[in-house]
């Protein structure tokens, strides 16, 4: 398992050891001890999927705010993605910075998005299937959205009219919510 850093202050890409021969390929998809050996030292405690049917979808840009900010390690495991985070944690050396990554079934990469980072993904071809660990449980009352394209943040997300939901249609900007995070 191999690590890369990103324009984002603790998001990593995680890249696994893959093992492939005539019959097909194995991969460790997840291992605490190896992600703690490259710098991710999280206790996740539940496990998501979604699903997209239609190339052009974009999910996010979203976050739970305190007490249940959650660190996620996403993975693409059909289909292909551009993957977001937005640091908006204050006080932190990339404040207001965003970066992205391509995940796919075909690289088998992660992304590892930490607290107090905005999350959101575009998808690349139909029928996406993302995986994802988060370290807080899924908490309702602190479920946030920011709007995908808040001038503000300026995400690139190389798609002009996005299949969105409403909820993520009726998002606000960053500075009209309560969203505010630490570094």
């Amino acid at each position: 398992m191999k690590a890369y850093d990103t324009d984002i202050s603790g998001a990593i890409i995680v890249k696994p050891d893959v093992f492939g021969d005539n019959r097909g390929w194995f991969m460790e998809s997840y291992s605490k001890r190896k992600l703690a050996e490259i710098g991710i030292d999280v206790d996740f405690v539940q496990d998501n999927r979604s699903f997209s049917a239609e190339k052009g979808t974009l999910r996010g840009l979203h976050c739970q705010v305190n007490p249940t900010a959650q660190s996620k390690l996403l993975t693409c495991v059909r289909g292909e993605i551009m993957d977001v985070a937005v640091d908006i944690r204050e006080g932190s050396p990339t404040y207001m910075k965003w970066t992205s990554v391509i995940l796919s079934e075909e690289n088998k990469k992660s992304f590892f998005i930490p607290k107090g980072c905005l999350h959101g993904f575009v998808t690349l071809t139909d029928n996406v299937e993302v995986m994802y660990k988060v370290d807080e449980f899924y908490c309702p009352e602190d479920d946030r959205s920011i709007r995908f394209d808040d001038p503000e943040i300026g995400v690139d997300w190389g798609i002009d009219t996005p299949i969105l939901s409403k909820k993520d249609m009726s998002a606000p900007l960053l500075k009209d919510s309560d969203v505010k995070f630490t570094f």
